[in-house]
């Protein structure tokens, strides 16, 4: 699937170019235009990947690039003032060669919050491609401004796109862990799970192609009912199997045999899946009553087993209850791994956004109170004032 993804805010910029160097490193073709917008300056020159002529720096009338300080209200302000530059970069890339649209933002920061939206939504009256939303959530350690900024976006962010696919830094950050450091690998584990996704399908000349190929149409269709969505990951490393004589690779080829051993492999798919469904998802949520549902192996070829690709999707048909799973492989015969990529769609009991709207709504009702009194204070301060001093005229 080729996308053309566009960066908002500081936390998309960085995660926008971790998708191209990814891209780069792997000779992957999943990012067919790629451009950032920012009101900080700063952030925008930090990016390595990313054009320079891509790097859109909007606001620079009202914030001199300087970004909006968590203030996702006028982080949306400048987006529509400005949304003209953002269209001039926008411009510059070959839709007709995209399959869809991809807008990257934390919604916990300002810029890209209150900006992501306003894209979107001006994306979706432009272009007939699908237009979807990577939006990561802040970690509850990160601050009540920042979780009520991420309830706010949330809420709109999810109407304007195709499809909002989430990743919650809250399920990921570890104790202990520096900031610096936990977003590094946060970033890391966003780029390697929607890479695989998307990357299935796109097949370099000489390269193998799949038995049961996953397409972008087939993508889109999982993504086509809209809502929101999460991605399960699991990956087990084959390097040691692929050559010798016994030992090891007896479990796979049962003894001197040339061929793998066709139920291991049908096993090891089964497991991956599975782990893959029930272990860390992007935003954890109970996968019972998904919609719908899309599996993607990846890994060489001929440990790409199909019973095992055919038997993990219906255990997904009957974990979820949804007739809509569709399933294929992403043969990369450069890799050392076997990886299960699910993607669940159209989720509804996810505790995390019930929890981030109930803290929003405590953090917004602490915030008109604290504004009531810091009136009140003013008025008070005002008449003591008064009361002491003789007026001017």
């Amino acid at each position: 699937m080729k996308l053309a993804m566009i960066g908002f805010g500081q936390a998309g910029g960085k995660i926008l170019d971790r998708f191209l160097e990814h891209d780069k490193r792997t000779g992957s073709s999943v990012v067919r235009a790629a451009v950032a917008v920012n009101t900080a300056k700063a952030d925008l020159m930090g990016l390595e990947n990313v054009p320079k002529e891509n790097r859109v720096l909007i606001g620079q009338s009202r914030v001199k690039g300087h970004g909006v300080g968590a203030d996702n209200e006028l982080g949306a302000e400048i987006a529509e003032e400005d949304i003209d530059e953002v269209q001039g970069a926008i411009d510059s890339i070959p839709v007709h060669e995209v399959d869809a649209f991809l807008v990257i933002a934390g919604l916990g920061g300002g810029t890209g919050s209150g900006g992501s939206p306003v894209i979107a939504r001006h994306l979706k009256r432009i272009y007939t491609e699908p237009v979807y939303g990577l939006g990561v959530l802040p970690a509850g350690d990160e601050g009540g401004i920042y979780t009520l900024n991420a309830a706010r976006s949330f809420q709109t962010f999810v109407r304007e796109v195709d499809n909002l696919l989430v990743f919650d830094n809250d399920a990921w950050r570890k104790t202990g862990e520096s900031m610096q450091s936990g977003y590094d690998k946060i970033n890391d584990e966003i780029v390697t799970r929607f890479s695989i996704l998307f990357g299935a399908g796109e097949v370099n000349p000489g390269s193998e192609v799949g038995e049961s190929v996953v397409d972008s149409s087939e993508i889109i269709n999982t993504l086509g009912g809209g809502g929101v969505s999460t991605v399960g990951y699991a990956a087990e490393s084959v390097e040691e199997e692929k050559s010798g004589g016994g030992g090891l690779l007896s479990r796979f080829t049962g003894g001197d045999e040339p061929e793998l051993d066709s139920a291991n492999t049908t096993n090891r798919i089964t497991s991956l899946v599975r782990k893959a469904a029930l272990g860390r998802l992007t935003l954890p949520c109970e996968i019972d009553g998904a919609e719908r549902a899309l599996l993607v192996t990846a890994g060489p070829s001929k440990f790409l087993n199909r019973k095992g690709i055919e038997r993990g999707r219906k255990w997904l048909e009957e974990q979820t209850g949804s007739m809509e799973v569709r399933g294929g492989d992403y043969p990369v015969e450069s890799s050392g791994q076997v990886a299960a990529v699910v993607l669940l769609s159209g989720v509804s009991n996810v505790p995390r956004i019930k929890e981030l709207q109930q803290i929003a709504v405590e953090a917004q009702d602490n915030i008109d109170d604290i504004k009531q009194e810091s009136e009140e204070n003013l008025q008070d301060l005002v008449e003591d004032d008064d009361d002491e001093l003789e007026p001017l005229f």
